[in-house]
């Protein structure tokens, strides 16, 4: 029984669960055991809540019995990236600096999940303070691609990509600064969501960069990421950037087609030095959506080429704010031999920090500091702009872009992670999305000859989720790679 519910998609499961066919704990102890069979391979988890998982999904059982389910997706187990604070369960953000640290209360998206009745089976490994397009960065062990266990699973939500792809958890919640839930899906054959920014509350969402960051969630079809964004994108007055918009009705209309819409395809997106059999699947799909009744517009960005060097500079200009207050003084690791306040200062974050978080710190200090802010910092938020235009007005002729999510597939881990400028190119196709706080959503479109995943990106206008997930489930229901049986 076990590997027949840990097949099921989150919408199958809950069907079961409706009919009263199987109980959440008999969902719940199913991926217990598909974590404990594969997970020491994979290595997707920081943490496991076997506890806190089967008690709640008792308690939806007991709801179910008395017929009065919290949701559609009541009992449904999920994983969460361990950069959500969680009530009673350590959180470190994949740091030795916040190692021990148990928060006292709930991010606003996991007290969403628990309201609803998904049981949380743990935390999931990610790259530090969510730093990293490998999972590499991750201050305890990388994980491993279910499809290629010597390959990166990417990031920074890797763990919770991996998770997903290897069944150990029917669905997962991500974050995505520049990249970090879209391009791990590529790579592992899944689907992932970042929202626009403002859709989805960072209450109680450990910060990188607090004008990037958006939760999203991570699913093996497009179906289960909508059903789980329903639950999820909510106002919060406790979050002063959350939009005060309506939650998305984004299942009514999912199974619409793209009979008649306009897709643009960024001639930007389309370089040298993209994978030729990541291309040739690109390629093959936009000849698809053709087919299905959609009409392709070529549409310029012309800024494109100035984001990866704007991003990083603003990400990390915000990243060194945001990381100031890991001082040893408030809460996490504290430097036991330090002598005065300074060296309390500097030994806690040099022993805290990994590699790739102080670099960042480094960089995003130096465009902060006195005398290089306007060349800088203050430059890269006018080039922001120009690429937050160029997306408006290829909106005025289209009603969404499709592109690569990664320009190639999965990676051998070590392989760039002595080249940070090779990683940071990684996310290449992604980061202008976060630029511009637009949605934007990766879809599994096919295989290399050597089994990797391949994924399509598909942007849209500001709060258009509904139609991106409209236009990835069309393309979805003419394959079936969410079916494809994992190596692992």
């Amino acid at each position: 029984m076990s590997s027949t519910l840990t097949d099921l998609s989150m919408l199958e499961l809950a069907a079961k669960l409706a009919s009263r066919e199987v109980s959440s704990v008999e969902a719940t102890q199913a991926s217990l055991q598909r974590i404990a069979q594969v997970d020491p391979k994979v290595r997707a988890f920081l943490r496991v809540d076997e506890a806190g998982a089967l008690k709640a999904a008792e308690a939806s059982d007991a709801r179910r019995h008395a017929g009065s389910p919290a949701s559609a997706l009541d009992g449904v187990p999920v994983g969460l990236k361990d950069i959500f604070l969680t009530q009673g369960v350590e959180t470190t953000c994949g740091s030795r600096i916040l190692e021990g640290f148990v928060p006292p209360y709930d991010a606003t998206v996991v007290r969403l999940l628990k309201e609803a009745g998904l049981p949380l089976l743990g935390k999931l490994n990610m790259d530090e303070f969510a730093m990293g397009s490998s999972n590499e960065s991750s201050a305890y062990f990388p994980t491993h691609n279910p499809w290629d266990l010597t390959r990166t699973p990417g990031g920074s939500s890797g763990g919770s990509a991996a998770a997903v792809a290897a069944r150990e958890v029917f669905g997962a919640l991500g974050t995505d600064t520049g990249g970090s839930i879209r391009q791990p899906a590529a790579f592992t054959n899944t689907v992932g969501l970042k929202p626009t920014y403002g859709r989805v509350s960072r209450y109680g969402v450990i910060a990188f960069a607090s004008s990037l960051d958006q939760p999203g969630p991570m699913a093996r079809t497009v179906g289960d990421t909508a059903a789980l964004l329903q639950l999820i994108a909510r106002h919060d007055p406790l979050d002063s950037t959350s939009a005060d918009v309506a939650t998305p009705d984004c299942l009514t209309g999912l199974e619409d087609g793209v009979r008649g819409l306009k897709l643009g395809v960024p001639r930007e997106y389309f370089t040298a030095g993209m994978d030729p059999e990541v291309e040739g699947t690109l390629r093959a799909s936009l000849e698809e959506f053709e087919r299905m009744g959609a009409t392709l517009v070529d549409v310029s960005l012309p800024h494109t080429k100035y984001a990866l060097a704007t991003y990083y500079l603003l990400a990390s200009s915000e990243a060194s704010s945001n990381l100031a207050r890991y001082d040893g003084i408030r809460y996490g690791q504290r430097a036991k031999d330090a002598r005065g306040l300074k060296e309390l200062y500097t030994q806690t974050r040099g022993q805290g920090f990994g590699a790739e978080v102080k670099r960042r710190i480094m960089l995003g200090t130096y465009a902060l500091s006195a005398g290089y802010y306007d060349a800088y910092y203050l430059r890269a938020q006018k080039v922001r702009t120009l690429i937050r235009e160029d997306f408006t007005r290829a909106f005025q002729q289209v009603d969404a872009l499709v592109s690569p999510t990664s320009p190639v597939p999965a990676f051998k881990l070590g392989e760039k992670v002595d080249d940070p400028l090779s990683m940071y190119l990684m996310d290449i196709y992604t980061l202008p999305c976060n630029l511009a706080g637009l949605p934007g959503l990766s879809v599994p479109c096919g295989f290399t000859q050597g089994g990797l995943p391949v994924g399509l990106q598909i942007l849209g206008r500001p709060f258009d989720e509904a139609r991106l997930l409209r236009i990835a489930r069309a393309f979805e229901r003419e394959h079936d790679f969410f079916r494809r049986a994992v190596p692992v």
